[in-house]
C-alpha cells in the first residue's frame, strides 16, 4: 500500500542545483571582496608608464601657462617682451623633453655603475660654488653657477645623485642588510651634503634632501622606532638650526604670527592668502590675477600656486593636487611591480621627494608650513628644475617599461605590428629593456684565452696565484724534479700521460661544442666579472 503524507510531516528539501552552488559561491566572494574594486584598466601592462606621462605632461601643460600669465606683466613692467619669460620656460621644457627621452633610454646598470662617480662630481661642485667670484649670489645665497644663457645649481643635481646612489647601496647590501649597513653608508653622506648646503645657504634643498633619504629608508625596510628616533634627532638640529640664524627665526614666527609684520617677514604669505582668497571657488579668470602686478614676491616661482588658486580658483587648484596624487599612485605602483630591488629603492625615493616637495611647496602658499622658498615641480619657473624634474620623469617611465609584464607586453607588441622607417626610429628612441632585473657592467673583462689554450701576455691588471700552505715554505726553492728529468718519479708512464691529456682535450672540445649549440659561450677562468664595487 502506497505510503500517505499526513499535514504535520515536513517535506525533503529538494538537492541544490548548480545555480544555486555559483550563486553561494558569489556571495561568500563579494563579502570578501574590498568596498572599492579599481577599474579594469588599472591593471594593464602599460599602466605605470601611461599615468606617469599623463599625470606629467598636463602638470607641465599647467605650468607653461601659469608662467607665460604669472611673469607677463612683471617682464613688460621692466621694459622687455611681455612673453620673454615664458617663452624661455619652453626653451627649458623642450630641453627637459629631450632629458627625458635620453633617461628613456638609459640602462639600468650603468646608472648604478656610475652614481658613485657622479655623487663624487656633485660634492665637488657644491664645494665649488661657495667659492667668491665661481658660485653667484643672488638674494644672500651662492647657489648657481652663472653660465651666460642659463644659471646652474648644483643642490638640485645632488637630489637625484643621492637617490640613485643610495639606491644602488641598499640594493647591493640587500642579502645581508642590517640596520647599521642600512644606515651608515646613507647617512653619513647625506650630512656632508647637507653642510655643504647649510653653507651656501638653502634649507629648503637640505629638507627636500631629507626626504629622499626617508624614502630611501623606508623602502630599504627600517623599523618603526628607528624612524621615530630619526624624526626626533631631525627635530632637534631644526631647532637648534631655526635658533643660530636669525632670517630663519624670522620665517618662523612671521609663518606662527604673519600679520604682526604685514609689510616685513609677512608680506610675502599675506599676499599669498589674499590671491587664494580672491580666487574662490572657480576664480577670477586665466590671465586676471591682480597680484602678479608687482604685489606678489616671486608669483611666477615660489608663489605659483597662489596665482593658480587666484586665477583658476579652487577648482583649479584641486586638479593639480589630484595630477600630483596620480604621479604619486604610478611611482609607489612601478615599486610594488618591479623586480629589480633597485628600482624598487629608486621609484620610492623619487616619488617621496616630488610629491613631499610639491606638498612643502602648496603647504607654505596656504600657511601651513614656514616658507622655505622650495619650487612647485613642473609648474614653478626655472630652467634647471624644470629640466631635471623632466629627466627624473624619463627615469620613472624607463623602469615602469621595466617591469616583467610591460617587457612580455612590449616584446608580444613589436612582434604583432612590423613598422616603417619612421616606427623604427621610435622604436629605436624607445627600446624594450633586455631584462627586468638589469645586470651590472663588470669592470675589466677579458676576453677568453686562444683556442690553443696559449693567451697572450695582459698589460694590465695582476696575477694571483693559489697554492697550498705547505708548498709556501719551499717557495723560494727551485724544485729539484723540474730542474733534473731523471729525478722524477720513475713509476710515470709516458704513454698513460699522453693519454690522459688528450682524454681531457676532447672532453673539453666537446663542452664547447655543447655552449656552441645552446648559445652560451664555456666560461673560462679568465671570463670571470669581478665583483661590484
Amino acid at each position: 500500500m502506497a505510503a500517505t503524507h499526513t499535514g504535520t510531516e515536513r517535506p525533503t528539501r529538494p538537492a541544490r542545483t548548480a545555480t544555486s552552488e555559483r550563486a553561494a559561491q558569489r556571495g561568500a566572494l563579494a563579502s570578501r571582496a574590498p568596498l572599492f574594486r579599481a577599474p579594469a584598466w588599472l591593471d594593464g601592462p602599460m599602466t605605470s608608464a601611461h599615468l606617469v606621462l599623463g599625470s606629467a605632461g598636463l602638470l607641465l601643460a599647467i605650468g607653461l601657462v601659469m608662467v607665460f600669465s604669472a611673469s607677463s606683466v612683471k617682464a613688460a613692467i621692466a621694459g622687455q617682451p611681455a612673453w620673454g619669460p615664458g617663452l624661455q620656460q619652453l626653451v627649458f621644457a623642450l630641453l627637459g623633453i629631450g632629458a627625458m627621452l635620453v633617461a628613456v633610454r638609459l640602462p639600468v646598470g650603468h646608472v648604478r655603475r656610475y652614481s658613485g662617480v657622479a655623487l663624487l662630481v656633485v660634492a665637488f661642485l657644491l664645494v665649488v660654488v661657495l667659492v667668491p667670484g665661481i658660485g653667484s649670489e643672488l638674494n644672500g645665497a651662492r647657489q648657481w653657477f652663472d653660465l651666460g644663457v642659463v644659471n646652474l645649481q648644483p643642490s638640485e643635481l645632488s637630489k637625484l645623485v643621492l637617490a640613485l646612489w643610495g639606491a644602488h647601496v641598499i640594493a647591493l647590501r640587500e642579502r645581508w642588510l642590517t640596520t647599521k649597513s642600512l644606515l651608515v653608508p646613507v647617512l653619513p653622506v647625506f650630512g656632508v651634503l647637507s653642510l655643504l648646503l647649510i653653507r651656501e645657504p638653502d634649507f629648503g634643498a637640505v629638507m627636500i634632501h631629507a626626504l629622499v633619504v626617508a624614502g630611501l629608508l623606508w623602502a630599504g625596510g627600517i623599523r618603526g622606532r628607528h624612524i621615530g628616533i630619526a624624526a626626533g634627532v631631525v627635530a632637534v638640529l631644526v631647532v637648534v638650526m631655526v635658533q643660530l640664524a636669525p632670517y630663519r627665526l624670522a620665517r618662523v614666527t612671521s609663518f606662527l604670527h604673519p600679520f604682526d609684520d604685514p609689510m616685513g617677514d609677512g608680506l610675502q604669505a599675506i599676499r599669498g592668502f589674499y590671491a587664494l582668497a580672491s580666487g574662490g571657488l572657480t576664480g577670477v579668470g586665466l590671465g586676471n590675477s591682480a597680484m602678479k602686478w608687482n604685489l606678489l614676491p616671486h608669483a611666477s616661482s615660489d608663489y605659483i600656486f597662489a596665482i593658480i588658486g587666484e586665477e583658476l580658483g579652487f577648482l583649479g587648484c584641486l586638479v593639480v593636487i589630484a595630477l600630483y596624487g596620480v604621479l604619486a599612485y604610478a611611482g609607489f605602483r612601478i615599486a610594488r611591480r618591479s623586480t629589480d630591488r633597485f628600482i624598487q629603492l629608486a621609484s620610492t625615493a623619487i616619488t617621496v621627494w616630488l610629491i613631499g616637495q610639491a606638498f612643502i611647496n602648496m603647504g607654505y602658499v596656504v600657511g601651513l608650513l614656514p616658507v622655505t622658498g622650495v619650487t612647485l615641480p613642473l609648474i614653478s619657473a626655472g630652467g634647471t628644475s624644470l629640466v631635471l624634474t623632466l629627466f627624473i620623469v624619463g627615469l620613472l617611465v624607463r623602469f615602469a617599461r621595466a617591469e616583467p609584464a610591460a617587457i612580455e607586453h612590449l616584446r608580444a607588441h613589436r612582434r604583432a605590428h612590423p613598422v616603417g622607417a619612421l616606427g623604427r626610429l621610435g622604436r629605436w628612441l624607445v627600446p624594450v629593456p633586455e631584462h627586468a632585473v638589469a645586470p651590472l657592467p663588470t669592470l675589466g673583462r677579458r676576453s677568453a684565452p686562444p683556442a690553443d689554450g696559449r693567451g697572450a701576455r695582459r698589460t694590465g691588471g695582476r696575477t694571483v696565484a693559489r697554492v697550498r700552505d705547505g708548498a709556501r715554505a719551499g717557495a723560494g726553492r727551485p724544485d729539484p724534479a723540474r730542474r733534473d728529468p731523471a729525478r722524477r718519479d720513475p713509476e710515470r708512464d709516458p704513454r698513460r700521460d699522453a693519454a690522459r691529456s688528450a682524454d681531457r682535450g676532447a672532453r673539453t672540445a666537446s663542452r664547447e661544442r655543447v655552449g656552441s649549440v645552446v648559445g652560451e659561450p664555456l666560461r673560462t677562468p679568465r671570463d670571470r666579472p669581478r665583483r661590484p664595487r
